[in-house]
């Protein structure tokens, strides 16, 4: 094996919306930083591929594919398990810390925006409160959440003006960390956000529109051909209804419906396929505002972007 460069190690991160390539491009560049004497070590930045189990609506890639390259935070999460993007955070930062110790680069795939963000940038997260979010989840129960998303317009149209007005989750942290008199973080950067580790390399992944629309119509037709209703109700009997995360991330949540009667086949492919779309634009937006981002095309030769970046 070759030894390790000098130089400090770096992070890398590949970011994107889902689809794009992110994962073939982590590990073509990792071999490309071996062969430079980097070795590289990956980090999963996708939220649902913490989960074990959530292999086929995830996009997981398998062991037998992962070329020898050690890979970071995949399964390490019950379905029932709550993801939190502060205890993503740390565990993220353990494992990046972690792979300097050993002398090799670090590379962030994902297309998990708050997730990586938190990873690469100064982000402090204000405190949580169990009860007065137990109070609110309830209320969410209860009422759905355009009730609780109106209250956030009032207390802080700007963070409202980011948010999904679905996304039951995200209002209700928002007006928990307001209720403790905290800032929110907002479901955003920060202002002119600071690097946590000032060596870093970001990499967007950008595929056209149209060429994306159709890859994900197909990957998500895809997903039922491969067997995810059968993935769904295993993962059913490791209680994947109770989760709070798990259960509601695309294409399992309409799976779950079409196992349960609510949704068809054919109906729950259409709404996992609009929603994949709709996350899609979410994730592009996202990235856009990284301030210090190369944007490369998929298929980009990694050797090359090692030399240009490095």
């Amino acid at each position: 094996m070759n030894a390790p460069a000098t130089g400090s190690p770096r992070v890398w991160a590949i970011v994107g919306a889902t689809g794009t390539g992110k994962t073939a491009l982590s590990l073509d560049l990792a071999e490309a930083l071996a062969a430079q004497a980097r070795p590289a070590e990956i980090v999963n930045g996708d939220a649902m591929q913490l989960y074990r189990g959530m292999d086929i609506g995830t996009a997981k890639l398998p062991v037998s594919a992962r070329r020898g390259i050690p890979h970071h935070l995949l399964d390490v999460l019950e379905v029932t398990d709550e993801a939190a993007v502060a205890w993503y955070q740390d565990a993220a930062r353990a494992a990046i810390d972690g792979i300097h110790d050993r002398g090799r680069d670090a590379i962030l795939v994902g297309g998990s925006g708050l997730y990586v963000s938190s990873v690469l940038f100064d982000f402090r997260f204000p405190p949580h409160d169990d009860a007065l979010r137990a109070e609110l989840e309830a209320e969410l129960a209860q009422h759905g959440p355009g009730v609780l998303f109106a209250r956030l317009r009032t207390l802080d149209p700007a963070t409202a003006a980011r948010v999904d007005p679905k996304n039951g989750r995200r209002i209700v942290r928002a007006l928990e960390v307001i209720a403790q008199g905290a800032a929110t973080h907002g479901a955003a950067l920060p202002d002119a956000p600071a690097l946590w580790r000032r060596d870093t390399r970001v990499i967007g992944v950008a595929v056209p529109r149209e060429a994306l629309v159709s890859r994900l119509d197909a990957r998500v037709e895809h997903m039922w051909t491969a067997g995810l209703l059968g993935e769904v109700e295993t993962l059913r009997r490791q209680g994947l209804e109770r989760g709070v995360t798990a259960r509601r991330a695309i294409g399992y949540a309409q799976a779950l419906a079409q196992l349960t009667g609510g949704l068809s086949q054919s109906e729950a492919i259409a709404e996992t396929q609009a929603l994949t779309r709709r996350y899609a634009r979410r994730q592009v937006s996202w990235f856009k505002r990284y301030a210090s981002i190369t944007w490369v095309d998929s298929g980009v030769d990694a050797a090359t972007l090692a030399d240009s970046l490095g």
